[in-house]
């Protein structure tokens, strides 16, 4: 299979997770198809999450090989970058038993992220690297020059260690340590909430008082109990976490914003887990759960930590 094949095929599986970069349909198909197809041969499990336009597109090329392979739309499998994470887990888990390798076509997808989601959504991708070393995916994420920004293309070399350019794969020279990645919008203070817009609760070691205070003020912001829950369950897991690994105590934001419930939880202690919240529980021992919980159940989770202290912002859609 020319042009993806970056190990030999009797080399025990382990991740590959690869950029495919790409300017015509006709790229993308000569890899994805090559890719799929060569899978199958294999006995691998084959999966390809990308836009309804490519689906038809690789299912034309497969033929009669399309019903081999599961597709999704990317849609609705890129929801969150956590929920996307352990989506991922979860399918490597259920599928590697039966199968050598789990191939992946993971097409993620930009359009309509503003600049925080964009570097949530790259973090994910450094993320991958982490999540699933030693297991037998290979993963292609495609990435379409006609429509994506500069700036995502090139954070796509940073974040993939290898590149499929042209028919061709090679290391990718601007790869980094996932544990030292860092996004643009990283050294930017996340912007405040609006003057007036927001409630202030103050914590300590007395959780129960602050899940009381914090369902006080949502109930009155009318969110509904589904969403509720969520809120609680989140803002618990990260006042455990600064009551027990970080300062002791602090303070809760929280204010509405459009559909956006928002909440900003920070304290005088300094978080030091290196990837907090995006490995599975049972890679990170006792330790380290919550956070996992809280990006299962958030629409985005944004960290900043240093001095003076942490802030962990949550995000939550009311409907």
């Amino acid at each position: 299979m020319s042009g993806i094949t970056v190990r030999p095929a009797d080399a025990a599986p382990e991740l590959i997770h690869q950029a495919l970069v790409y300017d015509t349909d006709q790229a993308f198909l000569s890899v994805t198809t090559a890719f799929c197809l060569d899978g199958l041969a294999r006995d691998d499990r084959v999966l390809a999450v990308t836009t309804k336009a490519n689906i038809e597109l690789l299912r034309a090329a497969l033929g009669g090989a399309a019903d081999r392979v599961e597709f999704v739309d990317a849609r609705g499998w890129y929801d969150t970058p956590g929920r996307t994470l352990a989506a991922y887990n979860s399918y490597v888990d259920t599928y590697s038993p039966a199968h050598r390798r789990i191939r992946v076509i993971g097409e993620p997808v930009w359009h309509g992220r503003d600049e925080r989601q964009e570097a949530e959504w790259t973090r994910y991708e450094a993320m991958l690297n982490v999540a699933f070393a030693g297991s037998p995916a290979w993963i292609v994420c495609p990435y379409d020059t006609r429509t994506l920004p500069g700036r995502i293309v090139a954070d796509a070399r940073r974040t993939h260690p290898d590149l499929l350019v042209d028919g061709d794969s090679r290391a990718s020279r601007e790869y980094g340590d996932p544990a030292a990645f860092t996004h643009a919008a990283d050294h930017r203070p996340l912007p405040p909430p609006p003057a007036g817009a927001e409630v202030t609760v103050r914590f300590d070691a007395d959780l129960a008082r602050t899940r009381q205070r914090v369902s006080a003020w949502a109930v009155t912001s009318g969110l509904p109990g589904e969403q509720l829950e969520r809120l609680l369950l989140a803002v618990n897991e990260v006042v455990t976490n600064a009551v027990e690994h970080g300062g002791g105590h602090g303070e809760i934001r929280l204010w509405t914003d459009g559909p956006i419930v928002r909440c900003d939880v920070t304290d005088p202690g300094h978080m030091d887990a290196p990837f907090p919240g995006y490995l599975p529980p049972r890679l990170t021992g006792p330790r380290g759960h919550g956070m996992w919980v809280v990006r299962q159940v958030c629409d985005l989770v944004e960290i900043r930590t240093g001095l003076p202290g942490t802030q962990v912002r949550l995000h939550l859609t009311r409907a």
